[in-house]
Formats: C-alpha cells, sequence, structure tokens
C-alpha cells in the first residue's frame, strides 16, 4: 500500500497540484488549504463543502499529517517540553514558553545539527535528517497550546538555514493569506550565520533575525562554534549591514556567556565595535550545563556589568531569563539522543 502524502505542509500551488491531479476543480485547492491552515481539521472527511465523492478521491492518496506529541513534560515555570515522532521514526523536541500576555512555540527544524557547537546538547547528537515542512507545521498544529500561540520562534533542535526550502515553505505557510494568515512580525529565525541562505532568508521573508554570536573575537569563536571556519561572522556583519533594520523587521545578537571565557568587558567592548551602526538587540543568556563540557556560567553580577557597558554604549541589551532548565528545555538543552538509543 503507498502511503499517503500529507497536506499539512503544502503550499498553495502545490495544493493547486492535488486538486488538478484529483480531478478536483480549481477552486478547492483553496477550499483545501481553509481547512487544513484555518479550521485545523484532522481528517480529509471534514472538509464538509467539498463533494463526499471529491473527498474520497483526495483521502486514497493524501491525509492531513497532524501527530500528537508522543509525550510531554512541564516544569515548575509553566514551560512544557514536546516529544514529536517523526515520518522516519526519529524524534524532535519543541518547546512552549508562557508569559503574562505571550504564548511562545520554539520548533525544530533539524533532527540532530551538523554543527557541533560546543555549548550545545543537539550538536552532540549529531545530525540525523531534515525535517519537512510538514513536521515542522506540526509542531505548531499539535501542541495542546496551538490556539492560544502568539510567537513562533525557530530556536529549537537544528540550524534553520542549513534546511532552508523546508523552513522557507513553512515561514510562507505561517504568513500566507491561504495559510495562518499570522504577521512575520510575530516569527524570529535563529542562526549561527550560512550567509548563501542567509541573503536568501533576508530577501525572501519578513520575519525576525537572531544571530548566534557568542564571541566576538573570530578565533575564540570558532573554538566553540567550527561554523566560523567556512562562514566568518565578519561576513555575516557585512551581509547584516546591506539591509535596513529600522522599521518592520528586528534584528537580535544571541550571545551565551561562559565564566572567564566571553563575559569581560574586553568582550564587550569588542561586541560594541563589531556592532556598531546596527539597531539591533542583545541578548545576554545563561548557560546551561551539559556534560562532559568544561564550560560554566558566568555570575549574575558579571552579567548585570557586562550589560549595562552595552546599554551605556546605547544598545538595548537584555538579559534573558532562563526557562524550563528543570526539564532540559532551556537553551542548548535540547537532545533526542537518548530516546533514539532506546
Amino acid at each position: 500500500m503507498t502511503e499517503k502524502k500529507h497536506l499539512l505542509g503544502m503550499t498553495l500551488d502545490e495544493l493547486k497540484e492535488v486538486a488538478n491531479g484529483c480531478g478536483l476543480p480549481k477552486f478547492a485547492a483553496k477550499q483545501i488549504a481553509d481547512w487544513v491552515y484555518k479550521k485545523k481539521v484532522s481528517s480529509v472527511d471534514e472538509m464538509t463543502n467539498i463533494s463526499q465523492a471529491n473527498r474520497n478521491i483526495l483521502s486514497e492518496k493524501y491525509d492531513i499529517g497532524r501527530t500528537n506529541p508522543a509525550e510531554n513534560q512541564k516544569s515548575k515555570d509553566g514551560t512544557v517540553k514536546y516529544l514529536f515522532r517523526t515520518d522516519a521514526g526519529k524524534y524532535v523536541e519543541s518547546v512552549m514558553i508562557p508569559e503574562d500576555d505571550r504564548a511562545t512555540l520554539c520548533v525544530s527544524s533539524q533532527v540532530g545539527c551538523k554543527l557541533n557547537c560546543l555549548f550545545c546538547m543537539t550538536g552532540k547528537q549529531g545530525f540525523n535528517g531534515n525535517l519537512s515542512s510538514n513536521e515542522i507545521l506540526n509542531q505548531i498544529y499539535s501542541v495542546e497550546e496551538s490556539d492560544k500561540l502568539t510567537n513562533v520562534v525557530f530556536m529549537g533542535m537544528g540550524e534553520p538555514l542549513d534546511n532552508y526550502e523546508q523552513v522557507a515553505k513553512a515561514l510562507e505557510i505561517i504568513t500566507a493569506d491561504y495559510g495562518m494568515a499570522w504577521s512575520p512580525k510575530r516569527i524570529t529565525l535563529s542562526t549561527t550565520g550560512l550567509t548563501p541562505k542567509l541573503e536568501r532568508f533576508l530577501d525572501e521573508s519578513n520575519a525576525h533575525l537572531a544571530i548566534s554570536l557568542h564571541s566576538p573575537l573570530a578565533e575564540q569563536r570558532q573554538s566553540i562554534m567550527p561554523v566560523e571556519k567556512a562562514y566568518p561572522l565578519s561576513e555575516v556583519l557585512e551581509l547584516l549591514r546591506k539591509y535596513d533594520w529600522s522599521h518592520q523587521r528586528r534584528l537580535s545578537f544571541e550571545y551565551i556567556m561562559f565564566k572567564d571565557f566571553n563575559d569581560s568587558l574586553l568582550h564587550a567592548r569588542e561586541l560594541a565595535k563589531i556592532l556598531k551602526g546596527f539597531d539591533c538587540r542583545i541578548n545576554l543568556i545563561r548557560f546551561h550545563a551539559i556534560p562532559d563540557v568544561d564550560l560554566h556560567t558566568s555570575d549574575n553580577e558579571t552579567m548585570v556589568r557586562f550589560r549595562d557597558f552595552l546599554t551605556a554604549k546605547g544598545f538595548t541589551c537584555t538579559i534573558r531569563s532562563s526557562r524550563g532548565e528543570d526539564i532540559a528545555a532551556a537553551c542548548g538543552m535540547l537532545s533526542t539522543e537518548k530516546g533514539e538509543k532506546n
């Protein structure tokens, strides 16, 4: 029996091909999109403005493609971590972070990651495959808080720009009128800075951007982020300077602070120097310890001093509050390696 294809994750153009291939009228593509993305049905048979005969034809080859989480864990601070099984039998994690007036879902784009950043559990897992647009969107559609989400951040497992085609499809569907019709201002993509794909993202999307920086010194950055060798931060910044950051889109730089490594005022001065002229936000992040890595988090006093220095230089600089650390859901802690081995 041929495996059915998933409708969730298809663009309107792809749904037009589906309708045409099934002998449905052209307008059926818009109807299917409406049922899948706006009404959030879980089966083809719920599409009641499509004739029963046509629903039967459609359901022979296609399903919605919604999969419930395999499990979830709730933190004492209200953060919820979800585990999703992929079509290939692998697993990815998503994190829902509730705040006073926001509910942010941190989604994954890959199973594991190729980049092997020293401080990240996902990188320690290695690379186990790209997620499809269906598997990316399923995280948004299948968490319990789906209807309450205010924001989505591509900051989960994987490097989003290393799976750009599928991430771009998901971004189109989230923001398109036929899809979820969200403002791009509700979405942030985080990347280490794969410059060729970064340029495409900047030209093709209006979502916010966060750059994983973590050291302003090239040699030091490369010692914890091997990607610096192939895509130097200097080239990333050169590309970013070609774009206007003063209006719709927000530019952020993520900076995990490691004790006696990148947390001195020398680092703060260098950071201010290389980011001079950018209308941006700098997010200082506490390091969350992971096994077999000899790095430690900076103390609060050091982080405050670092923040105040950058603030005095005219930057918007914040210390991000840690969420979900007790369930390994905080920044850099996502991994499904253990689950893969069970």
